[in-house]
Parts: structure tokens; C-alpha cells; sequence
């Protein structure tokens, strides 16, 4: 085992110089000089290199490309001007043009051939309304004011994890009667806000965005833009369309990194260095229904080959393979990234597998978010061994445990929990979330609902459950320590929780305004000591220094870039997917692959 991961390792640091080299390779760029009206310099201006046209793709199967043939997206890179601003564009073989970003000027595009020599002039923006139109949804989404904080946190942690509210396509003007419709329509896709808040909550938005809209200067400006953004470059991967959800990802040992597309059934195998990528569908099995087990959930959305609900995935220290949650049934989805067949291991019981990771053992441990358990697969014993969660009371036990009833033998597509009355804390669905390994070999999951971490000693098989001290611990992970780092949702913060002393420490993000983020999950880069954050209603990710405590923030090049998962390249490479639900929020309706290298 100490010699596979030795090669694990090398492989992994081989793959990060490539990728690290291919960046590099741009034989020319174009440098960019930007001024505002008076000659002045304009630093941290987002310059970004896009395609005249989008690369042709097959669309051969339902609108997606053919499972196991080759596509080619065109890589899309931004740079930010220094303090003379400056900056240089690598040239792309396709034609291209640039956009110029920045908060407070108006956006400007040029064709690659107009660049000409002389600096380009952005103009100052100085009507309101478009000036709100700028910031980012955590802006516009600090204004709502229920005058009940704890009903406000319980919307932004019930309505804001499939998509961004202060979105553009969420703070448009509607009525009560059409917010209302909205929110039914959350709640079948998994929300639980309580019954009071679905009452009263619909009236409430249709005042506040009527008089928002009224007064835009209301809208406050979102988080600076900081002058060390010169030394960084987000480069991004159009895949999917608006009908995809590109979940969750993983950077593999191969240097591929591999997307699940949650409403599509499809796993995306990208060369981030190159932009060459394939698409593998998960065929179904005999007798899986469209939707899965969760049929209802999806009825009405306009396109979905959702059989599966590919939501998770993770690599074997063993052999490389891929194991994949499919959150609509009650299995786990083996793929070999070299034969790319897939394999399906079935479970007699669980409900809705959801986030999972490998220990040293090279067993697959997984949350199972609906039966309130915690699974774990050894693959060389080819056995289940599933930890049940403690309830909060006998009408949460009952309410779970009828839901494989309902769905089996009633068919209605739609957890149990959803036909009873929901109050502030979600009694019914406890809902274990997050979940990762400590060098110590235990396994820890953050559990949403009931504001808990658990750890599972794979030894004796004992559950420990843990209260924190702030609301809605959604993902965590371990840094090299065997401390646990924590997202605290709707408090717009992290946490870290040290198991040797009990000890939490609570760290505010660095948003603005304050305490108006929503971080979805975060991932340790062990070797440099960093932490690296969703900023999902900020258009953001966010960089925490562990040894100098210091905090970076680096914005994204679409609006609505809602992003659900990190991963870390060995030479320092951070990547992320837009994942928000549907993908037609995000601007120009184009889910991505997005890679930031910090410097």
C-alpha cells in the first residue's frame, strides 16, 4: 500500500507540471493598457479573452455529445489589470475578443483585430440602476429585511442552495401568488422552509423587490476588487448547456479532471490544459425510472435524463477507479477512467447517497442524506455496512423511516417529509451532508439540519455526535493536521474544529457587505496550508492562509457563477465548477469548468 501511494503521488506531481506547462505555452500575447476618461490607469479591470463564436460540439445525443467521442471547447481566460493597467492576453488560434470588467465603469468588448496599440478608455458608470445590475447577488440579497433575522437566515439556507437569490432571474418584480408558485415548486426539489415562512415569505419579496427596484442606489456594493488580482488567471471550459448541472468534480491522478452532470446522467472527462474533453453517459439499469426514485422531485422540468442524479465523486487510492453517488437510487456507480466501464454496486437499503471519500483501506464512505446514516462500502470484502444517525425525536425517526415505504410501495416520488407540516428546523430530515477523513482514519460528516458534526470510528463502528456553535454546517474537510475545516452556510462563515481539544474557532468571510455570503463547501490545500472557499452567492472563491490568517477573493468571470465543489492541483491550481440550478440563471446560460491559478 505505502509503494501505490507512493506512486499515487508521483503521478499527481507529474500531472501538475504538465498542466502547469501547457499554461505556459501561449507563444504570443497581447498586452492590454486600460485608462478611464482622464488618462489615468485603471487597475483590477477583469480582462477577459472569449471566443467570437462558441466551438462547434456534437450534439448528436438528445443535445449533448455522443457518449466516448472527442469534443474541443475553447478555453476562455481572464487576467486583471496592475497597477499601470496592464496586463497581457495570450493569444488563442480562433477568433477572439475581449470584454473589460469592472465595478462602477460599463463593460466594453473588442474584437482581438481593433486592439490596435493605443490604451482603451472605460467609462464611468453613474446610473443607479445599472450599477446595481453589477453586484453580485450577495449585494443585492443583503437588503431583503423580513424584520425577523432567524426567518431571513431560514430563506437563505432553504432557498439558496440550488441557485443564488439576488440573481438576476431572482430578484425580479413578481407577486405574491407567483412567488408562492416558486416556492411549492422549491419545496418538491428538496427545501424545507418551514410552513410559516411559506405563508408569509411571498407577500414579503413582492414588497421588497417592488421597492428595490424602485430605488436601486439601495443595492450596496459587493466585495473590492484587490490590486494582488494581477497576479492571477481563471481560465474556464464551457461544457453542458442550460439544462445541465455540473455538481460536483474531481481532479484525478491522471490529470483529467472529471464532472458529473446531476440532470444529464453524463460524466465530463476534461484535459484542462488543452480543453479536449468527453462525455460518458451512465446507461440506466434494467427497470430505473426517469426522475429515479425521486420521479416527483423533477416533473416538470422541461429536459432531464435523470436516472441516476450523479452528485459525488471520488478517486481509489487503489486502482484509480472513480466511484460516483447516485443520489436518485440506492447504489454506488464504479468507473474505470482506462476501459471507461461503468459498474453498479446495489445496497438493499439507505436512501439518497450523497457526498463521499476514501479512506487509506481503500473503503468508500459515503453520507446517506434521507435515511439519516452514514454508509461505508469495502470494495475487497464487497460489503455495505450502513451507521444510523440519532433522531431528534420519535416523529423524525418514524418520518424517516417511512420514506422507502412510501417510495416503494406508494410510487410518489416525493420524500415523506414533504406531506407534513415543516417547522424552523426541519424535523423530518436531519439531513447528513459533508463528509471526509482524518489522518487518523475516522470518518466525520457535517449534518445540515440539526446543526452537527458526527464522527464514526470505522473500528468499534461508535457514532459521536458534536453540537457547533453556529447554523448549517453543510461540507467539511481535513487539513494535514487532522483539524476539521467547516462551512457554516447561512452564517457567512468557516469554522475549524479541532477533535483533540473540542475547540471551534469561527471565522467570518471576507464579504461585503458583511455576513451576506452563503459558502457551500470549501478544500484544504494540505502542502500549502490554505483553505479554499465557495463564494456561491458572491460570484466568488475565496483563499484563507492558515499560518498568516490572511484572506483572498477572486471573482469569477459570469454572474450567477454558483459553485458547489473545489479541488486542488499539487501545483496550486484551483478548480471549481458553475453549478447552479438551472444553469440558464447563469449569464449567457452557459454552465463552465473553471480553473484559478492564484499567481
Amino acid at each position: 500500500m505505502h509503494a501505490r501511494i507512493q506512486h499515487h503521488a508521483a503521478k499527481m506531481a507529474a500531472a501538475g507540471m504538465a498542466c502547469a506547462a501547457l499554461l505556459a505555452m501561449p507563444a504570443s500575447a497581447v498586452p492590454i493598457t486600460v485608462q478611464d476618461a482622464t488618462g489615468k490607469p485603471l487597475p483590477t479591470v477583469m480582462v477577459s479573452r472569449q471566443p467570437v463564436q462558441a466551438a462547434a460540439v456534437d450534439t448528436s445525443d438528445n443535445g449533448y455529445p455522443a457518449s466516448g467521442k472527442p469534443q474541443q471547447a475553447y478555453v476562455e481566460l481572464a487576467r486583471f489589470t496592475d497597477a499601470q493597467g496592464q496586463a497581457d492576453i495570450p493569444a488563442a488560434e480562433h477568433p477572439w475578443k475581449i470584454r473589460l470588467r469592472k465595478p462602477g465603469y460599463q463593460d466594453q468588448s473588442l474584437l482581438a483585430a481593433d486592439l490596435g496599440s493605443k490604451p482603451i478608455v472605460m467609462a464611468a458608470e453613474s446610473d443607479p440602476a445599472a450599477l446595481a445590475e453589477q453586484q453580485p447577488a450577495n449585494a443585492w440579497s443583503s437588503t431583503i429585511d423580513f424584520a425577523n433575522a432567524a426567518l431571513k437566515k431560514e430563506f437563505m439556507l432553504q432557498c439558496n442552495f440550488c441557485h443564488q437569490q439576488g440573481g438576476a432571474m431572482l430578484r425580479r418584480e413578481r407577486s405574491a401568488d407567483d412567488w408562492d408558485s416558486a416556492i411549492k415548486r422549491m419545496v418538491r426539489y428538496g427545501a424545507r422552509l418551514s410552513t410559516e415562512g411559506q405563508k408569509t415569505i411571498p407577500a414579503l419579496l413582492e414588497a421588497h423587490w417592488k421597492k428595490i427596484h424602485a430605488n436601486p442606489a439601495l443595492v450596496p456594493a459587493g466585495t473590492p476588487w484587490n490590486p494582488a488580482l494581477a497576479q492571477a488567471t481563471i481560465r474556464e471550459l464551457p461544457i453542458g448547456d442550460s439544462m445541465s448541472q455540473m455538481h460536483d468534480l474531481l481532479l484525478h491522478t491522471n490529470g483529467m479532471v472529471y464532472v458529473g452532470d446531476n440532470l444529464q446522467d453524463r460524466v465530463y472527462e476534461v484535459d484542462p490544459a488543452t480543453g479536449k474533453y468527453t462525455v460518458y453517459k451512465i446507461p440506466p439499469r434494467p427497470g430505473d425510472q426517469l426522475g429515479g426514485l425521486l420521479a416527483g422531485r423533477l416533473r416538470d422540468f422541461p429536459k432531464h435524463e435523470t436516472y441516476q442524479g450523479i452528485h459525488s465523486l471520488a478517486e481509489s487510492p487503489k486502482d484509480g477507479h472513480i466511484f460516483i453517488t447516485p443520489s436518485y437510487q440506492r447504489r454506488l456507480i464504479e468507473f474505470d477512467p482506462q476501459t471507461k466501464a461503468f459498474r453498479y454496486h446495489e445496497m438493499d437499503s439507505g436512501f439518497y447517497p450523497h457526498t463521499l471519500r476514501f479512506d487509506a483501506k481503500d473503503r468508500v464512505w459515503f453520507t446517506l442524506a434521507l435515511s439519516n446514516q452514514v454508509g461505508m462500502y469495502d470494495r475487497a470484502a464487497n460489503k455495505f455496512t450502513l451507521y444510523d444517525l440519532p433522531f431528534r425525536s420519535l416523529m423524525e425517526r418514524i418520518t424517516v423511516k417511512l420514506t422507502p415505504f412510501i417510495f416503494k410501495l406508494l410510487g410518489w416520488g416525493i420524500p415523506v417529509a414533504n406531506y407534513v407540516k415543516v417547522d424552523h428546523v426541519s424535523t423530518g430530515v436531519p439531513l447528513p451532508y459533508g463528509i471526509d477523513i482524518t489522518p487518523d482514519g475516522k470518518a466525520w460528516i457535517a449534518r445540515l439540519h440539526t446543526d452537527e458534526i458526527a464522527s464514526v470510528d470505522p473500528d468499534s463502528g461508535k457514532v459521536t455526535m458534536i453540537k457547533t456553535p453556529f447554523s448549517a454546517p453543510r461540507r467539511l474537510r481535513s487539513d494535514r493536521d487532522g483539524n476539521l475545516w467547516i462551512v457554516a452556510f447561512n452564517a457567512s462563515q468557516i469554522a475549524r474544529y479541532t477533535p483533540s481539544t473540542g475547540e471551534f474557532l469561527r471565522l467570518d468571510l471576507p464579504v461585503v457587505p458583511k455576513g451576506s455570503d452563503t459558502p457551500y463547501s470549501l478544500n484544504v490545500d494540505r502542502s500549502r496550508h490554505q483553505v479554499w472557499v465557495n463564494g456561491t452567492n458572491s460570484d466568488s472563491v475565496y483563499r484563507y492562509d492558515i499560518a498568516t490568517q490572511a484572506w483572498s477573493m477572486f471573482p469569477m468571470q459570469r454572474r450567477v457563477a454558483f459553485t458547489r465543489d473545489v479541488e486542488i492541483s499539487p501545483k496550486g491550481q484551483v478548480y471549481v465548477t458553475s453549478a447552479s440550478f438551472p444553469s440558464w440563471h447563469i449569464e449567457d446560460a452557459q454552465p463552465t469548468l473553471i480553473e484559478i491559478t492564484p499567481r
